[in-house]
């Protein structure tokens, strides 16, 4: 009896195969990136030491190669302010028309924080409520320009987290396409950078990033008045690029900064800093450009991922196709207690079924062997 139970088992290990962890059960595979890019505030960079900055998390990163050449909690999860707007644009930019006309209504005049100057009944395009978006970060002409995309504010923000996901830009989390300080709105120094990435490979969205100075209309009709950038790079540092800056009183100070000299171009995000953070964004770019020969990448901006393939049918292609390379197993070694857990889901079901069956065989011919012997 011992020896057919025991073969029993010998067969249901055979058959359940040895005992592994498969990547998937390994829980998260290390912050996106790179494993130097947590959520730590500890300043990474390799080659040369950065300048102090009083930001609470950055990331300089190249946009050309996506290396990412210094960071300080690039992942800490921190309210983004204006610098949102970036995905925002990214949503909807594609999906708007730049000559639609656009009527200011109550609404877009009666939202909170910054504004451009949006009047009820005035006429506006895309277009320039776009350059009232960038650079006077007009909450109010955002207001309006979701309110012209279809299905409005709450369509916006299932797409922007859509767009977030699709980049990579897994720290995000957006709840008012604006910007400002709502419950459960976060981003990251990480994730801003890979905004500006995908947004500087727009011509449109490099262009709005990028302008100086724009005129809109007064109420009434009566002229124009003249609307500045906010984002003083532009004006003081040579190669600026622009893109968004960002304040709110929960947020604090938020930047994203580019400029492109000698080949390169370099991205800065800074999150919750104090005031003085145009300068600490240019001297985190010259250190940068300056010392570039001699930095070695930190981590990288990933890319977005592509679409599943799909067959003829529309149905997803899960079977590897003919000379593809079979995914590696992990083969991560198993304590004791959790080798039982694993073989208990891993034996089939008839290895369980035989020994009960071979033992209900065995008690149902004892009785006769026993009528026997009284016979």
């Amino acid at each position: 009896m011992r020896l057919l139970l025991t073969a029993c088992a010998t067969t249901a290990l055979v058959a359940a195969g040895p005992l592994t962890a498969t990547a998937a059960g390994q829980g998260p595979q290390g912050p996106v990136g790179g494993d130097l890019l947590t959520a730590k505030p500890t300043v990474v960079a390799d080659g040369a030491a950065p300048p102090a900055v009083q930001a609470s998390a950055y990331v300089v990163a190249d946009l050309d190669t996506g290396q990412v050449l210094a960071a300080k909690a690039p992942h800490a999860k921190l309210r983004p302010a204006s610098t949102l707007k970036t995905l925002t644009a990214l949503v909807l930019l594609p999906r708007l028309k730049k000559t639609d006309p656009v009527i200011g209504s109550d609404a877009d005049a009666g939202i909170i924080g910054s504004k451009v100057g949006v009047y009820p009944g005035l006429h506006y395009t895309v277009d320039l409520l776009f350059q009232g978006m960038f650079l006077a970060s007009g909450n109010d002409a955002v207001h309006a320009l979701c309110a012209h995309d279809q299905g409005g504010i709450p369509a916006t923000i299932q797409r922007m987290n859509t767009k977030a996901k699709e980049i990579g830009a897994l720290d995000t989390h957006v709840t008012d396409p604006t910007g400002l300080d709502a419950d459960g709105q976060y981003s990251s120094a990480y994730d801003l950078a890979l905004f500006a990435q995908a947004g500087l490979q727009r011509q449109d969205f490099a262009k709005y990033a990028s302008t100086k100075f724009t005129n809109f209309p007064n109420a009434g009709n009566k002229g124009t008045y003249q609307v500045a950038n906010q984002n003083k790079l532009l004006f003081n540092y040579d190669g600026a690029l622009g893109i968004k800056t960002g304040y709110t009183t929960l947020a604090r100070n938020t930047f994203v900064g580019a400029a492109r000299r000698n080949g390169h171009t370099l991205v800065v995000t800074m999150m919750n800093a104090p005031h003085g953070i145009t300068e600490d964004a240019s001297n985190l770019l010259t250190w940068t450009f300056s010392n570039y020969s001699k930095l070695r990448p930190v981590g990288t901006l990933v890319k977005a991922e592509a679409p599943p393939k799909t067959t003829t049918q529309g149905k997803p292609a899960d079977k590897p196709t003919a000379g593809s390379p079979r995914p590696a197993r992990s083969r991560t070694v198993l304590s004791p207690g959790q080798a039982m857990q694993s073989l208990a889901f891993r034996v089939p079901v008839w290895a369980y079924a035989g020994p009960p069956v071979l033992l209900l065989g065995l008690f149902l011919r004892r009785p006769r062997t026993l009528r026997r012997r009284r016979h």
